[in-house]
């Protein structure tokens, strides 16, 4: 029974789960987990707060299954929960730092290029976290996830217009931040 869920429409696998049918739900959840963990990792920047708040997520979609209509998608009924979910912990908690990102791997490349790369993600996470949290969210949604303004616009319930102005500040805001970083690299 399980591969032949593994075929079916996200609409039946939903329709299921609304239904109380457990498989089916697993389902979406294997379909959405690394990108959900992926916006979720964006907004907080920090591994294990992203696995937290996913778990939270999920949580709550199962619980809240009933609320979903299917003129709606799915992704990004999932994604405004995942939002809130990382926002909430945002409040909550202290972001820590994962140490697997303080390893240095194998040199592929030259030391130097590492750390170099290393050091432009870092300024481009810092500048990230540095923006309000509405535009913050809107920026991950459209440059990491790739959502259209639409998209965005029903994921976070807001217009779209407001997605394009949030949008517009927060790149205009991230040239600001990293203005210094750039003109001495």
């Amino acid at each position: 029974m399980l591969t032949a869920v593994k075929v079916e429409d996200e609409s039946v696998l939903i329709s299921r789960a609304q239904d109380g049918d457990r498989e089916a739900f697993g389902e979406l959840v294997s379909r959405y987990h690394t990108r959900v963990i992926n916006v979720i990792y964006r907004i907080c920047w920090d591994s294990h707060l992203a696995e937290d708040a996913a778990q939270i997520a999920f949580i709550q979609a199962w619980q809240h299954l009933s609320d979903f209509r299917l003129h709606s998608t799915f992704r990004n009924w999932l994604y405004r929960i995942a939002v809130n979910a990382a926002m909430d912990i945002l409040r909550h908690e202290k972001p820590s730092t994962d140490i697997s990102e303080l390893q240095i791997e194998a040199p592929a490349v030259k030391l130097e290029e590492q750390l170099e790369q290393k050091e432009r993600a870092r300024q481009v996470r810092l500048a990230v976290l540095a923006l309000p949290e509405a535009s913050r969210t809107v920026l991950i949604l459209r440059e990491y996830e790739g959502l259209s303004y639409n998209e965005i616009a029903e994921t976070l319930d807001i217009s779209t217009g407001t997605v394009m102005s949030r949008l517009n500040y927060a790149r205009r805001r991230l040239m600001e931040l990293l203005c210094h970083y750039l003109e001495e690299t």
